[in-house]
């Protein structure tokens, strides 16, 4: 496993790090999810990203289980906020944050967590407030760094013209060969704010994999064929998709990997960024995924596998 600084922080990242959104505490049973977490541990994973609204606690709880007798300084825990807890507890208002906060440490069974991210911007609560209250946050112990999700790349200059707060050293957008848009304002801005990525959905939902065929039903125990974890995936199953993603397999093939392995290479062939999440539902899609840190693929395939996907509708 290949590590990478994550922005102005001090913390060092694995290139591939375990998500939990759909899978732990939900979608996934119990021993397979644990199974996972212990197998991303042993591979050099230190990155484990999660979030309050995952399964409305479930996800977190899951991991304080999970990570029960790890060594806290072994790993880097990253939580987000701003998701629909229930009865009103919603956004990035100053109540909220320190509600939250404590909920999140104290079923994730730790005193701090290293990256806390707004999952999402808040219009309805002033910046200023929510900044104020995570750099209180972080200066309380409670959490080390600041980060944040989907934001407009003009939320982001506005929470660094801010004086007085802690800055952001960490972004989660949506990134993989079938999505580009931050390629074109946000990753150019964070990289020069000192702001690294951390990625979601790196395989499009699994699609990247290239393990569903265009014209064939999802096999049995696949996420597109899931109840709990199937409907994100959805717009990915139009049949121009799969079609072009098949035709990656012979790249991915020509560089000696799988498919999975070649696209998340591809996200992590930018620099900014730091990590690509991987879920997993299966030890063996970690394996398989870690192995992916490190590759280096011939820029050439890469250029034609962008131009295989580059008329593909997104979603």
């Amino acid at each position: 496993m290949r590590y990478r600084k994550l922005g102005s922080s001090d913390l060092s990242v694995s290139e591939i790090s375990l998500g939990s959104w759909l899978t732990y505490g939900v979608g996934v049973d119990r021993d397979n999810a644990a199974a996972c977490v212990r197998r991303a541990l042993e591979l050099g994973v230190n990155l484990i990203d999660t979030a309050n609204v995952y399964g409305r606690g479930a996800a977190e709880s899951f991991l304080g289980e999970a990570l029960a007798g790890v060594p806290r300084q072994s790993y880097v825990l990253a939580t987000k906020l701003m998701g629909d807890m229930g009865g009103g507890d919603k956004g990035l208002s100053r109540a909220q944050v320190f509600k939250q906060i404590d909920a999140s440490l104290t079923r994730l069974k730790v005193d701090y967590v290293d990256l806390y991210q707004c999952h999402r911007y808040d219009p309805e609560t002033p910046l200023e407030e929510t900044m104020e209250a995570l750099s209180e946050v972080v200066r309380q112990g409670k959490a080390r760094y600041l980060g944040f999700s989907e934001w407009s790349p003009q939320n982001i200059r506005d929470a660094f013209a801010l004086p007085g707060v802690e800055r952001f050293v960490s972004s989660q957008p949506q990134y993989s060969l079938l999505w580009r848009r931050p390629e074109k304002e946000v990753i150019p801005l964070c990289a020069e704010k000192g702001v690294s990525q951390i990625v979601w959905s790196p395989l499009a939902q699994g699609v990247l994999s290239g393990k569903y065929l265009p014209g064939d039903a999802p096999a049995a125990g696949t996420r597109a064929a899931s109840d709990s974890m199937g409907a994100p995936i959805k717009g990915w199953m139009r049949p121009e998709t799969l079609e072009a993603v098949q035709k990656l397999k012979p790249l991915a093939a020509e560089a000696g990997c799988t498919l999975a392995q070649f696209a998340l290479a591809w996200v992590l062939r930018e620099p900014n960024v730091a990590s690509a999440i991987v879920g997993a539902s299966r030890p063996q899609q970690v394996d398989d995924n870690c192995a992916a840190s490190g590759l280096v693929i011939d820029p050439a395939l890469f250029a034609r596998a962008e131009a295989i996907v580059a008329g593909v509708p997104a979603r």
